[in-house]
């Protein structure tokens, strides 16, 4: 029987909690998720607890806050001026939007809003959070030649 390595094609269903047993995300009702393992599409630590299950195999990896999203930087909250929010972006509090910085593009979510500003943090949703998933490996697409 075959197992998962790099650069195999596979779909495998999640389900991701934090430490207090809050489910964040989960592909257990939907479509299992399908990635390249090794193609840095989602989280090393994710992509690496693939390797080595067979197809129908599980296996709980758990990723710390530093090999996750990292630490909370309260440096990426700031208050802006209300007119400096892109056009067509509703001033609301937990609206996401893309915008292009220096570090790239990132989600900033607005997280209070009032006559005069807008406060946004473009840190990660997870970020500051250890992370753990339940991971099964449904199907190895197509091995690595």
């Amino acid at each position: 029987m075959s197992t998962a390595k790099d650069g195999d094609t596979v779909r495998v269903h999640f389900s991701g909690t934090l430490t207090d047993g809050t489910i964040f995300d989960s592909s257990t009702k939907d479509r299992p998720l399908e990635f390249m393992i090794g193609e840095g599409h989602l989280l090393r630590g994710f992509e690496e607890g693939v390797i080595g299950l067979s197809v129908g195999e599980s296996r709980t990896i758990h990723i710390p806050v530093k090999e996750g999203y990292g630490l909370r930087d309260e440096g990426l909250v700031a208050k802006i001026p209300r007119e400096h929010l892109p056009e067509g972006i509703e001033p609301k509090e937990g609206k996401k939007f893309k915008a292009q910085t220096s570090k790239g593009e990132l989600i900033i979510k607005i997280i209070a809003a009032d006559e005069k500003e807008i406060t946004i943090d473009a840190n990660h949703d997870l970020a500051g959070q250890d992370l753990t998933f339940e991971i099964e490996l449904t199907d190895i697409v197509s091995p690595k030649k």
